[in-house]
């Protein structure tokens, strides 16, 4: 239960941090929301490969997973930012 935990942090935090280095410019968000919308991406990312496309765990490293999952973070980390951002029209 705990290695779970904090295998799906350190999980969501990668995600997090790639997912901001595709964003072109800069986001005004802390380490805390990166791991957060890291999280979060992560188990959409989870939920579309496994639940939409009915893939499950293949054995090996599920890359179309991973791209799944740094799309939704991404989006979630832009749509943080738009909702944050204090240069808002």
């Amino acid at each position: 239960m705990v290695g779970n935990i904090i295998g799906t942090i350190i999980f969501g935090a990668v995600i997090g941090v790639l997912a901001r280095l595709v964003i072109p410019g800069k986001q005004a968000m802390g380490w805390v929301i990166t791991v957060v919308l890291g999280i979060i991406g992560a188990l959409i990312g989870y939920w579309v490969w496994e639940g939409l496309l009915g893939k499950g765990d293949t054995g090996g490293i599920d890359w179309i997973r991973w791209i799944i999952s740094i799309a939704a973070a991404a989006v979630l980390s832009l749509g943080y930012t738009a909702m944050t951002s204090k240069n808002r029209v």
